[in-house]
């Protein structure tokens, strides 16, 4: 899946810890996410999307 959370992390001045403390992971998770080695939970793809106020649209693409 793509995301775009670095595109949104630099619009927002954040790092990856402050993020991952945000939404309640650790900073390997938001890097693993970034570089497109994990896939958010459910769970975990609206808490960004609710930090970043944004749809869960705007942050990932699904990619066949």
């Amino acid at each position: 899946m793509k995301n775009n959370i670095k595109v949104w992390r630099a619009k927002n001045d954040i790092t990856q810890e402050e993020l991952a403390k945000k939404v309640g992971v650790t900073r390997q998770t938001i890097n693993a996410i970034e570089r497109g080695k994990y896939d958010p939970s459910l769970e975990l793809a609206f808490s960004l999307a609710r930090f970043f106020d944004c749809k869960i649209e705007d942050i990932f693409a699904y990619e066949q």
